[in-house]
């Protein structure tokens, strides 16, 4: 049942091409980057560095072994504004 719409979702102003890529691009990225180096020597690279120390080579392995760690955010007020307004109570 068509609803009448010309372009479906097209609206003015926004540019074509938003939003995700389509995984098929994604897998031909992944291809040409293993025409260039093979993963197995790229991650052989990365663990030489985690050995050296580099903090920034262990962060990468450890967040591509067991995941990003969990994100906490402290959310107090400490006597600040919460942005809320103001209620004033006055007697009539």
């Amino acid at each position: 049942m068509a609803d009448g719409r010309k372009n479906n979702g097209a609206v003015k102003g926004i540019s074509q091409g938003q939003g995700r890529k389509p995984k098929a691009d994604e897998i031909a990225l992944i291809d040409n980057m293993d025409k260039v180096a093979v993963p197995s020597s790229v991650w052989k690279l990365l663990y030489d560095k985690c050995k050296d120390g580099d903090t920034q080579a262990i962060k990468a392995w450890l967040q591509y072994r067991y995941g990003m760690p969990k994100q906490v955010t402290d959310i107090t007020s400490n006597g600040e504004s919460l942005n809320t307004p103001a209620i004033n109570f006055t007697k009539r």
